[in-house]
């Protein structure tokens, strides 16, 4: 298993859409983590470009993550939200695609990684035997047990808990509006319901930014953590400079569909405020229908009507070079857990 070879526990949140890039994931593995490439919303031959120029900068061991197709959604479903964005915003045309799926998982079973991780669902056990067979490990990120289980039975390999709390989209098998009443779970809670149910390694996700909540996953049974927002505030990361610099304000995040037509956590603006009621679930033909009105909003340094997605711990993410941060990370979760062991449990 890959993470009985890692030398820190620290697996890099593929953030698709601009944070992630050759640089950043060659750093993480390079100090010691797991670095992993995100490929959602990238063509197989930028993909394959990516992946070259990340082997280019480091011999090792690497990841790729694939976001798993879900049903197209009938238009008749989300033509009245465009309807109420369009009176204020120039939109694109939404469409339903797969992300090249077929092609992308091709080319992992042609140049295969280390590990590839999964997003969005599950793949089918066939699926996952390919990449077995190319000599992948294969992640499949989970919000409940239900899924967990799901993914067992598939043959996944690794679990990536993702708690509540965590930045960017819910990785949900199925995303339904009418789910939205249920509390999604936290992290802890999380990792507690999935050990006690499946036998898996887990890697956990979710407002972790320090040693001491590195600490605390791992003393909740987690094998890793897999961390994002930390890293958005890195050289190597690719975030452009109007989210930087809100990751350090205090400003709270909230769950939102409104910006892509699937649940994701980002930092709470006007835009969010005005149309998470009425956004429906409808993913990605919301997220291809926004794209001028974001793209617009970045070009003109407006915060208020862009997604900045980032998990609840924002304000904590430091500004350093992604090794460094590994290695103070690292020194902070072991001095973490000596700290508890050694002052607050008493002997029996």
């Amino acid at each position: 298993m890959i993470l009985d070879e890692s030398s820190i526990p620290i697996v890099l949140a593929p953030m698709a859409g601009g944070p992630s890039t050759p640089e950043l994931t060659a750093a993480v593995s390079a100090a010691g983590g797991l670095g992993l490439l995100a490929a959602g919303y990238l063509t197989v031959a930028d993909t394959a470009a990516r992946l070259a120029a990340t082997r280019e900068l480091t011999t090792a061991p690497i990841g790729v993550n694939l976001f798993t197709p879900g049903p197209a959604a009938p238009p008749e479903g989300f033509a009245d939200y465009l309807a109420e964005l369009g009176r204020t915003h120039e939109l694109g045309t939404p469409k339903y695609d797969t992300d090249d799926w077929d092609a992308k998982l091709d080319l992992l079973v042609d140049t295969p990684v280390s590990v590839v991780t999964f997003t969005f669902g599950c793949p089918s056990a066939a699926e996952i035997s390919r990449l077995h067979a190319a000599g992948s490990e294969v992640w499949v990120t989970v919000t409940s047990v239900a899924e967990g289980r799901i993914a067992v039975e598939a043959g996944a390999d690794v679990l990536i808990a993702q708690g509540a709390e965590a930045g960017g989209h819910r990785a949900a098998f199925v995303d339904r509006v009418a789910d939205d009443a249920t509390d999604p779970l936290g992290l802890l809670a999380l990792l507690q319901l999935l050990n006690a149910a499946v036998e898996r390694p887990i890697v956990a996700t979710g407002g972790i930014t320090t040693g001491a909540g590195i600490a605390a996953a791992l003393a909740a049974g987690a094998s890793a953590v897999q961390l994002g927002t930390v890293f958005l505030r890195c050289p190597e990361a690719g975030t452009n400079a109007m989210h930087r610099a809100a990751l350090s304000t205090a400003t709270p995040t909230m769950l939102t569909r409104a910006f892509t037509g699937r649940r994701a956590r980002g930092l709470r603006n006007r835009f969010m405020d005005e149309h998470t009621a009425t956004a429906p679930a409808a993913y990605p033909e919301i997220h291809y229908a926004t794209a001028p009105l974001r793209a617009a909003a970045r070009a003109a340094g407006n915060p208020e009507e862009v997604n900045m997605w980032a998990g609840q711990t924002h304000e904590l993410a430091p500004e350093l070079p992604a090794g460094d941060l590994i290695r103070q990370l690292a020194a902070d979760a072991k001095t973490a857990l000596t700290t508890a062991l050694s002052g607050r449990i008493q002997s029996c």
